[in-house]
């Protein structure tokens, strides 16, 4: 073998093993990852302008919500009472469960499509998904925490250190970045790979029974005025007829102040049912048919009652059945168990 055929070969194999070296173009940290509007949906409210998207601070933000120290006594994280097998929401309690093993008085709201979202909680106690994680950790009854002490904690942490670095060009670790680098992760939760929404894009697996297309006729003859499609809620508040309870939680009047907002909540998305019991903003009703019992014979009136409800919502047995059946169809099993989403071990 020549001299120039050998440093050729040297030359080919240098570049060979060189470019396996290199990182995928695909996996690189800043550039994996993407958010996108599925086909037919509205334009969210929340498109992660300065919040520059990257895979680091997708998996900086996972981090941190599942992190315990973002609680008083290091115990309870994010993930504690959003729970991604439950679709983020918190199965089998009717309320939030916090530190000192408190209660508050509300049920853990599911998390998913919330970029659509444009107030949070139950009662649009927050209106921008930057600041929403704020609640919880200065709740009392929840995290019983303060930014300032959770800012320090995360700052001893050399890994975390890192993580910012990688993500925001320099070590520096505020309450601004933890909450950016949390909405990177909460937004890109979207929950669009139910079994309807395979029928609707006449994709594989998307078949549905002459029960279920029977029950999409009664959903949208009889429940889509608040649960409107794709997103299967506007998102809107109101006062469904709920019995008072003890706690005599008044919701978003507790926001606005306002008399005609009394005893009205945020409308849930029909999406994850299957996932997310109890019901109600107090996790009341265990059971969708507990749910439906309420709206066919279970109202009560009131000056805020809302409009669509004045005369309750007639169902025959059939269309109870049919509609149960549709219902299933929006449960999203890709969802709850996509690992991008599951806390690192």
């Amino acid at each position: 073998m020549n001299k120039f055929r050998s440093s050729a070969l040297l030359c080919l194999f240098i570049l060979v093993v060189t470019a396996g070296c290199q990182p995928d173009a695909d996996l690189d940290p800043q550039t994996s990852i993407t958010f996108h509007t599925p086909g037919g949906w509205p334009e969210p409210a929340y498109k992660f302008e300065g919040n520059s998207l990257s895979q680091a601070g997708f998996e900086l933000g996972k981090k941190i919500f599942y992190d315990p120290r973002l609680s008083r006594d290091n115990s309870v994280s994010c993930g504690s009472c959003h729970q991604q097998f439950s679709a983020f929401a918190q199965l089998g309690h009717n309320f939030s469960h916090g530190v000192d093993n408190k209660l508050g008085n509300r049920n853990s709201p599911a998390l998913f499509n919330l970029n659509w979202h444009h107030g949070f909680f139950w009662d649009g106690g927050s209106n921008h998904i930057e600041v929403q994680p704020i609640n919880p950790i200065q709740n009392p009854v929840e995290m019983d925490e303060n930014l300032n002490n959770v800012v320090a904690k995360l700052a001893q942490d050399p890994e975390y250190k890192n993580r910012f670095q990688e993500v925001f060009g320099d070590e520096t670790i505020n309450s601004q970045r933890m909450l950016k680098a949390l909405a990177q992760f909460m937004g890109m939760l979207v929950s669009d790979h139910s079994r309807y929404d395979k029928y609707i894009t006449g994709a594989p697996g998307g078949s549905m029974s002459d029960a279920e297309l029977r029950g999409l006729s009664v959903y949208r003859s009889k429940c889509s005025g608040c649960h409107t499609d794709p997103l299967f809620s506007d998102y809107s508040y109101r006062n469904n007829g709920l019995p008072v309870t003890a706690l005599n939680d008044s919701g978003r009047a507790r926001i606005t102040l306002l008399a005609e907002d009394m005893h009205k909540f945020k409308v849930p998305s029909l999406r994850n049912l299957r996932y997310t019991a109890p019901y109600m903003h107090d996790g009341r009703f265990n059971t969708l048919n507990q749910v439906l019992d309420h709206y066919t014979s279970g109202i009560v009136s009131s000056a805020t009652l809302d409009p669509l409800l004045q005369n309750g919502i007639t169902l025959s047995a059939a269309e109870r059945s049919d509609l149960l059946e549709f219902l299933n169809t929006l449960n999203d099993d890709e969802f709850i168990s996509d690992k991008r989403f599951a806390q690192s071990e």
